[in-house]
Order: structure tokens, then sequence, then C-alpha cells
């Protein structure tokens, strides 16, 4: 019996060509418009055109021990925030623009910009920013009085918001691929989307780069075509601070962000009277010394400009010269890392181990991947500086129990106490590409020297997974720009800090302001982001206790 005829209007069997996109197809809600604002009605917050204005308690404890017993001080600082309501007209400038991550990106930018759909084997898909916590996740604001039931709101409709699909996108990479081509190599996005969005990427070609062998693989080198010319390091400065300016003015932008999504990079070597302090740092460039790494400079040029910039691998690009400059300059920076899949995963589950109980006794993590970065992490220095920033991620939760885990003898010259032994291993496999394997076993210690383990399985698209974390970097940071604050008694609204540790949240070895502490628990990171939103509203955080609806 001959086949069925599925297409009976036509000639033939139901082909590619022959099936027709959705017309005017619905936007996902991840891409949709704002067009609910938040309006606080408290005599705590004030609206102007320009400015919502809202006055914030923030209460907090100082703890003691002494005399055998630990004092309790209940605190309160009373502070004054102003968040600027026009969103600014924003450019990302990424470097590493024609890498995984930055063709991504772009890709995904355009695609929901246009509205543009795609087909697979598994029928047609809508762009989308699923995987943004701006723009796909939503936090409490409250209770509805009616039902008693909470109000949760996506984190973007908050406060305003730059939409992603109004970014201006441009950059650098030691690769001049046009973006097109770029993201063809790249072996990401499925094949009717990569063709579709080609047109629109054809003609993005990435600004020359700079290129110091002796930071990435030297595997690296058959991608180096696009080059700032020559060795002088000062020289390379000044033209990154050119790029950044005659994008901006080109596109008429109000700001730029800037985001490493380029290479890792080996650690720099710390050396007093090179790049300890902002001075010292900026005669290392004009001397082009060695241990100045290319991110530093990117850095310095973006700190210079008043550009945010944002680190998104593993190596130490702040160095405390950069960290000083960003200070001086009230620019604002953030880092170290994307912290995309396992390592999130690791920070939630050696947090619910050690709030368990649980003491963790070992956590080993194997991860393999295809794509360029796994080819430039399978040089042993790159490396280093991944495992660095992998390995940091339960410090903090372990230094919060000390019934588990032993604290440093300060007295005996410690320096760190009891803690999970601790191993991370990459391995470069070319045939997976950007769909990376890990592997992570949690060897913990239960009662009564019991045991116990946890064996985790994760493969991702890794660019898929970073990607939004580039999105939420940019947005995120760019509204911190918008936001002033001033404590009871000041007269003048001053920016936040320079370093944006708000951003935690997307990031494996968060940078802090010196001397402070690091947070790495993901429950925190998040927390601390949505008070802050709500801090800027003038609403006090309202927590699980629910006495509002609920006498425990």
């Amino acid at each position: 019996m001959a086949p069925q005829n599925p297409n009976p209007n036509g000639s033939g069997y139901v082909t590619p060509d022959s099936l027709e996109y959705p017309s005017n197809a619905p936007v996902h809600p991840t891409a949709a418009r704002r067009t609910v604002p938040v309006v606080v009605q408290s005599q705590n917050t004030s609206y102007s055109d320009a400015h919502i204005t809202a006055k914030f308690e923030y209460r907090g404890a100082h703890v003691t021990e002494q005399g055998g017993f630990i004092q309790v001080t209940p605190t309160v600082e009373k502070f004054e925030f102003q968040t600027q309501r026009k969103v600014s007209k924003t450019g990302l400038m990424m470097i590493g623009l024609g890498g995984n991550n930055g063709t991504t990106m772009t890709a995904t930018i355009i695609a929901n910009r246009h509205n543009i759909s795609w087909r697979s084997k598994e029928g047609i898909h809508t762009p989308n920013y699923i995987g943004s916590l701006v723009r796909a996740s939503t936090m409490r604001l409250g209770t509805d009085p009616i039902t008693g039931k909470d109000f949760n709101i996506p984190i973007s409709d908050v406060l305003p918001m730059v939409h992603p699909n109004d970014l201006v996108i441009g950059g650098w990479d030691i690769s001049g691929l046009p973006l097109d081509k770029a993201m063809y190599r790249a072996q990401v996005l499925d094949y009717d989307l990569q063709r579709q969005v080609a047109p629109h990427m054809s003609g993005i070609h990435p600004m020359p780069s700079i290129y110091y062998p002796d930071f990435i693989a030297a595997n690296q080198s058959d991608r180096a075509d696009n080059l700032i010319p020559g060795q002088d390091k000062q020289v390379h400065l000044e033209r990154i601070r050119a790029d950044i300016r005659e994008f901006k003015a080109a596109n008429g932008l109000d700001r730029v962000i800037v985001v490493w999504t380029a290479n890792t990079e080996r650690y720099a070597e710390i050396i007093p009277g090179v790049n300890d302090t902002s001075a010292n740092l900026l005669n290392a460039i004009k001397a082009s010394h060695s241990e100045v790494s290319p991110s530093t400079v990117f850095a310095v040029a973006s700190i210079l400009e008043g550009a945010p910039f944002i680190n998104g691998a593993p190596q130490n690009t702040f160095v405390p010269g950069c960290i000083e400059l960003a200070e001086k300059h009230r620019s604002f920076i953030g880092g170290d890392d994307l912290k995309s899949g396992q390592t999130k995963v690791k920070s939630v589950l050696a947090e619910f181990l050690v709030n368990a109980g649980i003491k963790p006794r070992s956590i080993a993590s194997y991860n393999h991947l295809g794509n360029n970065d796994g080819k430039n992490l399978s040089s042993s220095a790159q490396f280093k500086s991944k495992e660095i920033s992998k390995s940091s991620v339960v410090d903090d939760m372990v230094d919060a129990n000390h019934l588990l885990f032993k604290p440093a003898d300060k007295a005996a010259g410690e320096k760190k106490g009891e803690h999970p032994d601790h191993l991370v291993v990459i391995k470069y496999v070319p045939s997976v590409g950007d769909s990376k394997r890990a592997i992570d076993e949690y060897y913990s210690e239960i009662l009564m020297n019991g045991r116990s383990t946890i064996n985790i399985f994760n493969e991702c698209e890794d660019s898929l997974l970073a990607a939004p974390l580039i999105l939420d970097l940019t947005l995120l940071a760019e509204l911190l720009t918008r936001v002033t604050y001033r404590r009871e008694g000041e007269a003048e609204f001053q920016p936040l800090y320079s370093v944006l540790s708000l951003l935690s949240y997307m990031l494996k070895a968060p940078l802090v302001k010196p001397g402070t502490d690091v947070v790495n628990a993901l429950s925190r990171q998040r927390n601390a982001l949505e008070q802050f939103l709500k801090a800027c509203l003038g609403l006090q955080n309202e927590s699980d206790l629910l006495l509002n609806t609920r006498i425990w």
C-alpha cells in the first residue's frame, strides 16, 4: 500500500521549506515589555518625574563574646535611596565577542528583538530569555490582602530596567571573523535559528583586541588574527579607551557596560611596586610590564572611561591597584567568573549539607567539554585560575559552622581552619562541543561516624547557561549606576561603592570590598539582591515568618 500523502493540497510530503513560520507569534513572557509599574503607597517613598526616593531602615545586630556570655545589641541604620527612573540607552561591549558566549548572547538578543521563530526536530520554537534571573524569575513582593496568598512579580518589574532587546552590541576579539561566521564556528544554536539571524550578524565585526601570548594557552594562537599592533601596553590602553568612547558616541549611548567573556588567563603575579597600587599599576602599563594582563588593561580602560567592567572569567583581573583605581574614579567593577551550572549547584548543595548539620568530608568535581574554553583550559596555567574560582565556593559555609569544622587557630599562626578536601578536574574532549559533562561526588560524615555519598551527573550546553548571566550582569550593573544613597545626617547622595558585590549571584568567586567577608551561599546572594531592590522602594524585607497570616 502506498503511504498516504500528509500534504493533500500539494504534490508531495511536508518539507521544511513548505512549512510556514507563525506570523505575529506572541512574544514570550521573558521578552515582554514592562507594562505594570510598582507604586508604593507609603510616607517613606516618593516619586518625581526623575527619581524614586525611598527611606529605609537597615536592622542588624552587633555581637560580642565577653565575660562568659554572648552579648547581642540590635542596631538600626537609616538610609535614603534615590533611583533615576529614566533608563539609560545602554551598550554592551564584550571582550570575546566572537566566542561562544558572545555570539550566543548577540544571536539571542537579535532573535528576541525580531521575534524570530525557528524549527528543530522537535518543532517550532519562539525566542526567549529563559535562564535570566532578571527576565525569567520572580520575587515575592508581599501578600494579597483578600486571598492572603503571596504576590510575586518579575524581577525586571520591580524597578525601571533596560530591556535586553534595546541593548546595542559591540566589542573586541582576537579573531576577526564576522559574527555570523563566528556563530557557525561555535556550533551552539540550532542551525535554522543561525540561518535566520545570520543576516543580522554578518555586518558585526569584532574590533581588534590585545593578545599577550603568555597569559592564555598557546593553542589559541591560530585565532589571533585581529590584533591591535605592537607591544606597547600604554598604546593598547589608549586604543581601548578610544574604542569605548567612539562606540558610545556612534550609537548615541548614555552608558556602556564592558564584560570580559574571552579566554581564561593565567593568574598575574602580585608584585609590590608593579600592581599593588593604582599609581604603580598605571606606571606598569606605561612600562609595558610583563605582569599586566590583557584583562587588566581592559579593566583599567573601562574604569578611566567610567564604564562598568565585569570580569566573567576566573583570573585575577582586579589586582589591588585596579581596585584602588576604581575606588578613586568611583567607577564600577564586578567579578569574577560566570557561575552557570556545576558551581551554582555546588553552592546550593554545600549550603544544604552544612545547614543540615552534615559534615562534607570531600567534594570532587570532574568536567569535560569540547568548546574553545575547554581547549584553553587544557593548559595548566589557565586551568589553575579556574580551579581557584571553583574551589572557593564553599568557604563561607564551612567557616560559618565551627561545630563541624575546626576554625583556624590564629594564635598558632594558622591561616585556614579545617576544610573539606576539594578536587576540581577539567578535561578537553572536542567531540562533545559546547555540551559540558560534569560529575560531582559529595562524601560526608553523618551520625556516629556514618558516611553518606551523593553523586550528581549534570549535562548542559555551556554557553546557553552563560549567556543569560552576561545579560543579568549587564542589566543589573546599568541599574546600579542609577542608584545613589545617603545615610541619616548626610546632605548629599553618593554613588554605590565601586565593587558591585550585589552581582555575586552570577559569579563563582565574588569580588567584595577589601576587608569584608565573601558570601558564596546562593540563597544569601539572592536574598541580598531582593532586599536591595525592595530597599530602593522603601519596603522592609518581609520575612518567611509570615506573622501577618499565621501565628506559629
